[in-house]
């Protein structure tokens, strides 16, 4: 329990720090939350809990292929912003757009041989 308390908060701690930096710079923000530090913080949990080559390398893979339909998202919600939707609603409609190709990608990756 207690280590996952300590992944936990370390987890926390990196979501507060970015949203710190993106007050005072958004775009060192944005660079911050661009890296893949929950990818890399996974995979350090995962391999520190199993120690499995195999599950780590079809998690590593598997996680390239679902970046690609989430980065949609950040094209969409800017431009509804601009265009004077609320937060809220363009957050939601991102989301679901995301959503949505993640379905499309479980749906076409193993036709392109893709193990997700």
């Amino acid at each position: 329990m207690l280590y996952l308390a300590i992944k936990s908060l370390i987890s926390g701690i990196i979501i507060a720090l970015i949203s710190e930096i993106a007050k005072r710079s958004p775009a060192a923000g944005a660079l911050v939350a661009s890296l893949p530090l929950v990818s890399i913080l996974g995979m350090i949990w995962l391999w520190r809990d199993t120690h499995d080559a195999v599950r780590m390398a079809a998690h590593s893979g598997a996680t390239f292929w679902y970046v690609i339909p989430s980065l949609p998202m950040f094209l969409l919600i800017p431009a509804l912003l601009r265009h004077g939707t609320g937060f809220w609603a363009a957050l939601a409609a991102g989301c679901l757009l995301t959503i949505a190709l993640y379905f499309v990608m479980i749906a076409l990756g193993p036709r392109f041989g893709l193990r997700l």
